[in-house]
């Protein structure tokens, strides 16, 4: 969807409240603006939780069980394959 907003004398626009909705929104969340040879791309900040890469995996392994067998490089493309054909992945929905 295109939307046209003005620009106000403090250099600020008012983000359509549909397109808010669609994409989540909320206030405080942070945008990034990215310059373009065309314009500006806007797009929603990643938000970084801060904790070390170990930590996550720390946290990650506790939750998944062991298994007594190692997964194969085919069965994951395989299972990401699938993971597409079904619309990608959840956890951003």
């Amino acid at each position: 969807m295109n939307a046209f907003v003005e620009l106000s004398d403090q250099g600020q626009v008012a983000i359509p409240q549909d397109i808010r909705e669609r994409l989540r929104l909320v206030s405080g969340d942070r945008l990034e603006l990215i310059e373009r040879s065309d314009g500006v791309f806007v797009r929603k900040s990643p938000v970084r939780s801060g904790e070390s890469f170990e930590a996550i995996t720390a946290r990650i392994r506790a939750r998944v069980p062991k298994y007594n067998r190692s997964t194969s490089i085919e069965d994951m493309n395989a299972a990401v394959a699938e993971m597409w054909a079904q619309g990608g992945p959840h956890w951003d929905r």
